[in-house]
């Protein structure tokens, strides 16, 4: 069964492999055209200046905080059995943040002055302090991933030396833990505070905002490390899973998902007591109109509720395939929220003449450039973690870290040595 497994498995991985590679290339093309031809060839207008990849941007970073998440509960809490499946989430963090980079540098229109906010302070912006957290907090995830590169069988085969350098890195992980969490809940609030400062858009210009990024995306980081693992075990025997540490982490996300559909609820509804120009209308469009659907069904009941309930019912839970499926909507459910609340806002307008006092309603659906780069910024990320799974071990419960392992080889060399 297993052989039959694993000749399966090199079987599909080079097609799998290639298709993956074809999206990223076509996703490349379209990126480079628009690149060369400005933000004119997609849909995005003065109007609605922040569409597809904004969303993605803000999804794949609010989905990379399993890295924070569990860093905290290993290294902070002492939740030491949790430290294989923090190394998963993060090496999937680095990815995210990678994702969300590329996602920005597609969005800037001027990419070219990417640099200018490490360079020229903006104090009084949240966005100059998104962009240096990202920036600083990208960094700390490369310091976390440093001991996972060194662990790899083809570096300690080829560079040995290299290898146990990079390993003791490891060491650092308590630290980088404070710093990774400190930065994270940094920009994971202020790119809520981003929207919730804006008071010429009511239906952002809110306090909570902030909370409600840090709290999903505490909620669906964690989900997409377990679901990932999960799949990862059932197509590659690379991938190696104790069930025990992954169902512990899933009923943790069944609780937060309570204290999230909380904070939701009341968050939207508590726009509905008074009436204020712009707000009013884009609470309705929300809970009523064109956003309604993905609202009630994309975020309510399949994002929250039915998870909810999948994942603190220790039946449900134990049959792995429905706790793969809540899981995967708790991740839906997350990018469902990031859509809503990107476009909720932009989508009524109220002119600042005193004749025009009416709102204008304005529509926006990405253009086919938008979608390719999109598939292939999330192909990019797929194959990364399709290659970290398969020779990077970054899925795997059951072997030792990298400086344990080399502290073991330290202890038995001279030893075999001593006999000779």
């Amino acid at each position: 069964m297993i052989s039959t497994r694993i000749q399966r498995h090199k079987l599909l991985f080079p097609g799998w492999v290639v298709s993956l590679g074809i999206l990223v290339i076509a996703g490349l093309i379209a990126g480079i055209i628009v690149l060369v031809r400005g933000l004119i060839v997609t849909n995005l207008s003065d109007l609605v200046p922040w569409g597809l990849w904004i969303t993605l941007d803000l999804s794949a970073i609010a989905l990379s905080a399993g890295a924070f998440t569990l860093s905290a509960l290993v290294y902070l809490l002492g939740l030491k059995e949790l430290q294989p499946v923090a190394r998963t989430a993060v090496f999937i963090g680095l990815i995210g943040y990678s994702m969300a980079m590329m996602m920005l540098f597609m969005d800037i229109g001027r990419p070219d002055r990417l640099w200018h906010a490490l360079i020229y302070w903006n104090i009084h912006s949240p966005l100059w302090e998104v962009t240096m957290c990202i920036c600083l907090y990208f960094s700390v995830l490369i310091l976390e991933v440093i001991p996972i590169f060194g662990d790899a069988d083809f570096m300690k085969g080829r560079w040995p030396r290299l290898s146990l350098r990079m390993t003791k890195v490891h060491y650092l992980a308590p630290f980088l833990a404070i710093a990774g969490l400190c930065l994270s809940m940094l920009h994971q609030s202020s790119l809520g505070a981003t929207y919730g400062i804006l008071k010429a858009r009511p239906i952002w210009y809110r306090p909570g905002m902030a909370v409600l990024f840090i709290v999903s995306a505490a909620v669906a980081g964690p989900a997409l490390v377990v679901l990932a693992s999960r799949i990862a075990s059932k197509i590659t025997p690379k991938a190696k899973v104790k069930e025990e540490l992954l169902d512990q982490v899933a009923k943790y996300i069944g609780f937060a998902l309570l204290a999230y559909l909380y904070l939701r609820f009341w968050d939207a509804f508590s726009m509905s007591y008074t009436y204020e120009p712009a707000r009013s209308e884009g609470l309705n469009m929300l809970t009523q109109g064109p956003l309604s659907f993905n609202f009630w069904v994309g975020e309510i009941i399949l994002g929250i509720i039915v998870p909810s309930v999948i994942l603190l019912s220790s039946r449900l839970r134990s049959h792995k395939s429905l706790q793969m499926l809540a899981l995967l909507l708790v991740v839906g459910g997350l990018v469902a929220f990031r859509w809503d609340i990107n476009l909720v806002g932009q989508l009524v307008v109220y002119g600042v003449l005193p004749q025009e006092m009416l709102p204008r309603y304005t529509q926006y659906t990405p253009s086919l450039i938008e979608i390719l780069v999109a598939i292939g910024v999330i192909a990019y990320g797929v194959l990364a973690f399709t290659l970290g799974v398969r020779y990077l071990k970054v899925v795997d419960h059951q072997s030792e870290t990298g400086h344990e392992s080399h502290k073991k080889e330290s202890t038995v060399i001279p030893a075999a040595v001593s006999t000779d």
